[in-house]
């Protein structure tokens, strides 16, 4: 893609795996932009910039021209099939490893699936909160519960890429082993089978559990700031942690990954602001892509555009030279995720 070494995509869902008429596909484009419900009357979620990639970069990948309409761009999917056309966008999407969130039951391609329709390695990230939900729903007794998820949570580290979590906050410090008994007593008691984990201390538990296998592990925090605490304790522990915000809290993301040399950051949207924040070597790339193959494409494609307008701008001002340029962009684009994810080099 535009002479870029494949991308590693440090955090993904996976696709769907059946075919999808217009509705079915506003709903997956409409989670992709954050919206809910139908789409104004007279409108379609296509009429949105995400909509307008999608237009723009998948349809030569199935043998339309640029910017078709939608109706006929999902005509050409149906008439490939769905299979083929998401192996055919997945392997044109200039994504050469996807790390993939594992852990919660989805109607979403496996890694194992993700990798053979894309040809590409897939590696599981292991969600620790619907690991312990699932071993909930199975225990009986409070230290059943927290027998089996230390259980859980060591079998999933011997084939595990990485751990994730949804902490909104953590204590500089692990909770004792009482206030674990109690906030899992309380949590099995008044709990229904499926529910999700909102215990706070079991939370923090199970992060603090994930840091000392020494795996990454990723934050997926609305806002890093509440986690500033458990960043600087984690020093020197040998897990590195790598922060996924949401926006618009990327550059502060950014920033504490400067700050600690354990920890690194996604580089968002908008790589030209976080560029600004932290070494190179501290950021990486995410398509966030979930349920249309589609998404992976225009993720990579926003990237990899950002990244080229950014380094013409360094390389204009005389900043870098354009060798620079493509370094900068392999480091943000795979090779800070080959090094903190422990992963292999691609053969040559």
């Amino acid at each position: 893609m535009d002479g870029s070494p494949p991308l590693i995509d440090q955090y993904s869902h996976g696709a769907v795996h059946g075919e999808l008429g217009l509705g079915s596909f506003e709903s997956h484009l409409a989670a992709a932009v954050g919206a809910q419900g139908p789409a104004p009357a007279g409108t379609s979620y296509f009429d949105s910039v995400t909509g307008l990639a999608i237009r723009r970069w998948c349809p030569p990948l199935l043998g339309l021209e640029p910017h078709c309409p939608p109706a006929r761009y999902l005509a050409r999917r149906r008439e490939v099939g769905a299979y083929r056309a998401g192996r055919i966008l997945l392997r044109g999407c200039g994504i050469g490893t996807f790390l993939l969130e594992a852990g919660t039951p989805s109607e979403l391609t496996s890694a194992t699936e993700l990798a053979t329709a894309a040809e590409a390695p897939a590696h599981e990230v292991v969600r620790l909160e619907p690991l312990a939900e699932q071993v909930a729903d199975t225990s009986g007794s409070v230290d059943s519960f927290i027998g089996y998820t230390a259980e859980a949570l060591y079998a999933a580290a011997q084939h595990a890429t990485a751990f994730a979590s949804g902490a909104t906050h953590c204590d500089a410090h692990a909770p004792e082993a009482g206030e674990v008994r109690r906030a899992a007593d309380r949590w099995l008691r008044g709990r229904r089978p499926g529910q999700r984990l909102g215990e706070p201390a079991l939370v923090r538990h199970l992060l603090w559990s994930a840091v000392a296998t020494g795996l990454p592990v990723q934050l997926h925090c609305t806002d890093p700031q509440p986690l500033a605490a458990f960043l600087r304790a984690t020093a020197g522990i040998g897990s590195a942690l790598v922060l996924l915000p949401a926006a618009p809290h990327h550059r502060r993301a950014a920033q504490l990954a400067a700050l600690h040399a354990h920890v690194y950051a996604d580089a968002g949207p908008r790589p030209e602001e976080t560029l600004g924040q932290a070494p190179f070597g501290k950021l990486l790339f995410s398509s966030g892509a979930r349920g249309l193959p589609e998404l992976y494409v225009t993720g990579a494609r926003f990237f990899v555009r950002a990244m080229g307008r950014l380094v013409r701008e360094w390389t204009d001002e005389g900043l870098c030279g354009a060798e620079d340029g493509r370094r900068i962009t392999e480091m943000v684009g795979s090779g800070t995720a080959r090094r903190v994810y422990r992963l292999d080099a691609p053969a040559i």
